[in-house]
């Protein structure tokens, strides 16, 4: 596919960079403006959208028309494509990370705790040590290489540094998708768009401080691989054959053969749809070479049959029961039931965005038959994770997984869709650029302009649930440091900071994750039963309860216990005799069992 941005700019550089510049300088400043001016001290029921100086909304439309006319315009330079994406990623990844003086998101502090058992005990330790966390043993890849960062940085904890891995994790995946879009055309156009669009349609929250950001990363960098040196085609982009020989095909078995050993030593989803992506591509004769597959079937059983094994052992009875389960696994994606209106208004803004993309890629895919035939295998690669819905519920997230595993292919035809249809490069338009039906500029401009700012609530909308203020912490930190090994540490749910330190001392238990019955007693008989709960800790372990922000937050927006059913809750424990306070500020309160205290015999039902 020719594109005629790749023809010379007819006016000299200087000249035609000035209002692209001006666009992108402007809307950054905006966006500097904004964000030391937005105040996140009382989120709504909307999150940081409700919080958002507006000059973060004009900065935002206006790097979005910046982009696309820069991209559209008759006077394109290849920098700026790179500047505005570059410039949009700062503004969706990095805007969290100004305003909230602390780290988003209560699994990015699990993982915080994860990195500090391996940096405590010094390697790596088995069910019997440190329970059901021997999970995160038995998959190190991510924790190791972190917990050597945090020693190469001489910083006290991941937690220094992990509010910024979503801008780092979005950056490191550019080169990929790159590679993989520049396999199948050499239109810039096409391919920066689809990049912009990925980078709006991956709302689902996986970017944070995860072993699943960096193993995406690495799943697009092996198919990349794949596409480019393993097919038996020709490279759209390079003009030269994609398999190559001897020594060369050597080193890249050898890289791709450390970049899957990294995959699978971090992340238990990504392997598996890995071979997935790789058996659907080898099946449809789109590479020739077995090694890709083979290599990764293999790694990845070796370690499923050794240091994975005490983990699937135990879970393989559940996941045998929900394969073929297609409606259970997709009713629960969304978790929770979203409550209230900003929960509702904006999970069904994240689904309108996720179904406009994917309506795009299918008109993208149908519009433009060259096309389609050319890049066949990213179309083949959006729909290869679908099967997975038959698979498991993954804890209730497989359905946004496999929309983050179909967005790379999906993007790239949504980008066609609102692309014109391709011209061949002739002696007459050589002499410059046609210009085209207004309907093709400023039509799909307002979709991408709608598209961009309706991730802002899709990613962002929940960060009342996400977002825990200094208090909260130094609030848990202070449980913490005060309990003695073998305490245990009662909470609704583990929707706080430091919901898992010291892990490896100090137990945890959160009761919203008991049967329904158990938590309508509570509710009825809070102070007795989370009492008789916590009575069988031993000396010199004590149990504390801990109420915080952060678990009414989630409680409330996913509909599990109303703020009226909470607050009575507390009110039980605060004013029973069982309980003593000891700590306390504006994020929450925590109380400890009395030591000695008899604790009363449950009521019966109804009583």
């Amino acid at each position: 596919m020719t594109d005629l941005s790749d023809l010379p700019p007819a006016r000299p550089w200087r000249s035609s960079a000035l209002w692209p510049a001006t666009a992108l300088l402007a809307s950054l400043a905006l966006w500097g403006y904004a964000v030391t001016h937005t105040d996140v001290s009382d989120l709504g029921d909307f999150g940081l959208v409700g919080a958002l100086h507006p000059a973060f909304w004009a900065g935002l439309a206006l790097l979005t028309a910046g982009f696309w006319l820069t991209l559209r315009g008759p006077y394109r330079h290849p920098a700026w494509a790179p500047a505005y994406v570059v410039g949009l990623l700062v503004m969706e990844r990095a805007t969290q990370a100004v305003v909230y003086p602390t780290p988003l998101y209560a699994w990015a502090w699990k993982h915080d705790a994860v990195i500090d058992h391996l940096l405590t005990a010094g390697r790596l330790q088995s069910a019997d040590v440190v329970g059901d966390m021997a999970v995160y043993d038995q998959w190190p890849g991510f924790f190791a290489a972190q917990a050597a960062l945090v020693k190469l940085l001489g910083v006290d904890s991941a937690a220094q540094f992990m509010a910024w891995w979503p801008l780092v994790s979005s950056l490191m995946l550019l080169l990929p998708l790159l590679l993989m879009y520049r396999t199948f055309t050499e239109d810039r156009r096409l391919v920066w768009l689809a990049v912009w669009i990925f980078s709006v349609a991956n709302w689902v929250g996986q970017d944070y401080f995860s072993p699943q950001s960096v193993a995406f990363a690495l799943h697009l960098g092996i198919l990349a691989i794949v596409l480019r040196r393993y097919a038996g085609g020709t490279s759209a982009a390079t003009g030269t054959s994609g398999k190559a020989g001897g020594p060369r095909q050597a080193v890249w078995t050898v890289l791709l053969t450390l970049l899957v050993v990294a995959v699978v030593i971090s992340h238990q989803l990504t392997p598996g749809m890995l071979v997935v992506s790789l058996a659907v591509l080898f099946f449809a004769r789109h590479y020739r070479d077995k090694v890709p597959l083979i290599t990764t079937a293999v790694i990845f059983l070796a370690w499923c049959l050794t240091a994975a094994l005490p983990f699937l052992s135990a879970t393989m009875p559940d996941m045998l029961r929900s394969i073929g389960d297609i409606g259970g696994n997709v009713a629960t994606g969304y978790g929770a039931t979203p409550t209230g209106t900003g929960a509702v208004t904006t999970s069904w803004v994240a689904r309108l965005l996720s179904a406009s993309v994917l309506l795009l890629a299918a008109v993208g895919a149908l519009r433009q038959p060259v096309l389609r035939h050319r890049a066949l295998p990213l179309l083949l690669l959006a729909l290869a994770p679908l099967p997975m819905f038959a698979a498991s519920s993954y804890g209730s997230e497989m359905i946004f997984r496999v929309l983050m595993f179909m967005l790379p292919g999906a993007a790239f035809f949504a980008a066609a869709a609102l692309l014109p249809q391709a011209r061949t490069l002739t002696a007459v338009e050589a002499q410059g650029t046609r210009p085209e039906p207004r309907r093709f500029v400023w039509l799909p401009l307002l979709a991408l302009l709608a598209g961009t700012l309706a991730f802002v609530p899709s990613y962002s909308g929940k960060d009342r649930i996400s977002y825990f203020p200094p208090a909260e912490v130094d609030l848990v930190q202070q449980v913490i440091d005060k309990a003695p090994d073998g305490s245990l540490v009662v909470a609704a749910d583990r929707n706080y900071p430091l919901a898992f330190a010291d892990y490896w001392r100090v137990d945890h238990y959160w009761f919203l994750d008991d049967a329904r019955e158990h938590v309508d007693r509570i509710v009825r008989e809070p102070a007795a039963t989370l009492a008789r709960d916590m009575a069988s800790v031993e000396a010199p372990g004590r149990a504390y309860v801990l109420f915080t922000r952060g678990q009414f937050a989630d409680s409330e927006m996913n509909g599990l216990l109303d703020k009226g059913q909470l607050d009575r809750i507390e009110r039980s424990v605060a004013a029973s005799p069982l309980f003593e306070r000891v700590a306390g500020n504006s994020a929450g309160s925590a109380y400890a069992l009395r030591s000695g205290t008899e604790t009363p015999e449950p009521k019966e039902a109804g009583r």
